[in-house]
């Protein structure tokens, strides 16, 4: 096949992927920009694939903390995606949601809230508002208030994307325990520590079912737990 063939550049991409996967984000980017070269040469650099490999090496960026260069990247792969899939489509959805989480990442939070908008609206149109992806981009929304303090507003996106999880997903179900732990962490900001517990303890109760009680999810709850008594009880 050559060296400048797509089935080559697809195994750079998964040896970038287990790269990835295992922190060494340096070697991640060189296996990346090897997969990347050979697609913008060989299928050209408006081609899905492409998009894909941008989308990749913007990934390794903001792990890296590089915010500006994950921006640039990502802003690649949207603008392939938007000409050539279309503003409506899933991928060109996870592009915006993507460049919402660098900006979230950056602290400008009225940015982050364009971008996760712009996902959602899509993902509303194109997937349904039942959809669990229709209910991170609403999780994302619900984050970005919270930072700002913005707490009512958290409250009402996170409830959506809990709504979502129970109906969808099930009531045992991780993203249903993130989204009670997420809602558990807005009414304590806010001062309702019952609530706060009460959630709290839902989110624990999932986390142990599915994890043990040894894992990083349950522990992040139960420590949430032990801080909440320990301040309050």
């Amino acid at each position: 096949m050559g060296i400048k063939h797509p089935n080559t550049a697809t195994s750079y991409n998964n040896i970038g992927e287990v790269y990835r996967a295992k922190g060494e984000y340096d070697k991640a980017l060189e296996f990346y920009q090897k997969s990347l070269a050979i697609k913008e040469e060989v299928l050209d650099k408006k081609h899905p694939d492409t998009a894909t490999s941008y989308n990749n090496i913007g990934m390794v960026y903001k792990s890296k903390g590089e915010y500006d260069k994950a921006l640039e990247f990502y802003q690649k792969s949207l603008a392939t995606q938007e000409e050539v899939l279309g503003i409506k489509h899933s991928d060109t959805a996870q592009s915006y949601n993507n460049i919402g989480e660098v900006y979230k990442s950056k602290g400008e939070y009225n940015k982050a809230l364009e971008f996760y908008q712009k996902s959602l609206a899509i993902r509303e149109e194109v997937l349904g508002i039942k959809h669990p992806d229709t209910a991170t981009s609403y999780n994302n929304i619900g984050e970005v208030y919270q930072a700002k303090g913005e707490y009512d507003k958290a409250l009402e996106f996170y409830q959506k994307a809990l709504a979502i999880a129970e109906e969808v997903l099930g009531i045992k179900h991780p993203n249903t325990a993130q989204s009670y732990n997420n809602i558990a962490g807005v009414y304590y900001a806010k001062g309702e520590y019952d609530k706060a517990l009460e959630l709290f303890q839902k989110a624990l109760k999932i986390n142990i079912a599915i994890y043990g009680t040894a894992h990083k999810n349950s522990e992040i709850v139960y420590n949430n737990i032990i801080a909440f008594k320990n301040n309050f009880l």
